[in-house]
């Protein structure tokens, strides 16, 4: 009678339950190993990206006695990298990587896709394209994986394998974030973001712990209430809140939200005719980049290199000195930085954030000088809502921004986390007509 047991329906679903989580378990011994070689493939991508745009838009410029970029130079380096952009997407597979006007994608690419990916990439994004690494740091990240697996993990097209691969992709998107948190919280959102509930819970949730924060943070003179809670010594706020702040954040929101949505508009215009003639239009999205750098620099004396490339290098510099950069030179940067990302978004490859990030800044520093803004305050929602309307990501964009805030992290959270809330909602107000518009077409 006890062999029958054991032998019987009960038995079955132990040796099932057994089975599934020994999988399980070799799943995760094969994530955790994956992260090495995504990691150093990652880190190779990065440093051969770096050192190929250092050459191209330093140490070349210098050589040849130019301080800084003459306005001309973007020119022939973009015609190179639409070319070889243009020659991915038509000719190998994969049409050179994911589309970046569709946003980003978690899901892994597959390894025959890679040359094509490497080659929009390196070929396109050191030579002035104003996208990031991003998208094609993930589409190595989950190739390397899934090449992995094919020797030792499961079985191709499982979701054993589709998982393997989004680990590798994670793995790959903590080295350009820097922090493996963001990574996780990146990946798990834009996995689980197709369901609308999630949406619904988690924006009043920000928005509450946003309003909620300033009771610890702070506003003005008032320290706000002592609390026990986790923190890194030596990392002393600098930035305090103003109510003045706070009552700029909506608009303030709502105003670098529009901005990036018409960025999009224009992109996604452009999208179709970049679908039908790639080369065409990759091509016209490099030309319309350098006569926008080259005016750029005309107008301003400054390096066309502020409208060009990922602004990660020009993020920097701008929020350590923003009083450096004039209002006419950041208006002039965010039109000619704007264009540039629009084409790019529709005809080339590469990640969205970064650039979408800048703009965001750029029009932050700027909306500065409103009376009662604070430049830091003011810096951190724009931010925070240029992510936010780039990426159907409210966790994701909150983390991110917190992340760059480094000290101020802490004073600046809770107009981050309103920003984050209004850019998206804002986003999505906005989308509607397109939305419906689609649906009638379908």
């Amino acid at each position: 009678m006890d062999e029958q047991a054991e032998t019987g329906p009960a038995g079955n679903a132990q040796a099932e339950r057994s089975a599934g989580a020994w999988r399980y378990v070799r799943l995760l011994l094969l994530a955790g190993l994956v992260g090495v070689p995504v990691s150093v493939a990652a880190f190779a991508f990065l440093a051969l990206l770096h050192w190929l745009t250092g050459f191209v838009w330093e140490d070349l410029p210098a050589d040849l006695g130019h301080g800084v970029p003459p306005w001309w130079w973007p020119a022939p380096w973009l015609l190179v990298g639409g070319f070889a952009t243009g020659a991915a997407v038509k000719w190998l597979p994969g049409g050179g990587g994911h589309v970046p006007i569709d946003g980003l994608s978690a899901d892994p690419v597959k390894p025959s896709y890679l040359p094509g990916v490497l080659l929009a990439a390196l070929g396109g994004l050191p030579l002035g394209v104003v996208l990031g690494p991003e998208a094609p740091l993930i589409a190595v990240g989950g190739a390397v994986a899934l090449l992995v697996a094919r020797r030792w993990g499961p079985e191709q097209g499982t979701p054993e394998s589709a998982v393997l691969g989004t680990s590798g992709a994670a793995a790959a998107v903590a080295v350009i974030f820097g922090s493996p948190l963001v990574a996780a919280v990146f990946i798990m959102e834009a996995a689980g973001f197709a369901r609308p509930r999630l949406t619904r819970v988690i924006l009043p949730c920000l928005l509450a712990a946003g309003v909620g924060a300033l009771v610890f943070t702070g506003l003005g003179d008032w320290t706000g209430l002592p609390v026990s809670s986790l923190s890194l010594p030596g990392l002393d706020a600098g930035a305090v809140l103003h109510v003045t702040d706070l009552l700029w954040t909506v608009p303030a929101a709502v105003a670098v939200a529009v901005l990036v949505k018409q960025v999009h508009v224009l992109g996604r215009a452009l999208a179709p005719a970049a679908e039908r003639r790639p080369m065409t239009m990759a091509l016209t999205a490099v030309a319309v980049t350098a006569v926008a750098a080259g005016a750029y620099a005309l107008l301003t004396g400054r390096s066309p290199v502020d409208v060009l490339l990922s602004g990660q290098d020009s993020l920097a510099e701008l929020s350590r000195d923003p009083a450096s950069i004039t209002a006419w030179a950041l208006v002039a940067m965010i039109v000619c930085k704007g264009v540039s990302y629009a084409v790019s978004l529709a005809a080339l490859r590469g990640g969205p954030i970064f650039p979408g990030l800048f703009l965001g800044a750029a029009a932050g520093v700027l909306l500065s000088a409103l009376p009662g803004f604070g430049t830091v305050p003011a810096l951190a929602v724009g931010m925070a809502a240029a992510t936010a309307a780039v990426l159907p990501l409210p966790v994701s964009a909150a983390v991110l921004v917190t992340l760059l805030l480094g000290a101020d992290a802490a004073s600046m959270a809770p107009v981050v986390l309103i920003a984050v809330v209004v850019a998206f909602v804002t986003e999505r107000v906005l989308d509607r007509p397109r939305a419906g518009t689609e649906a009638v077409a379908a």
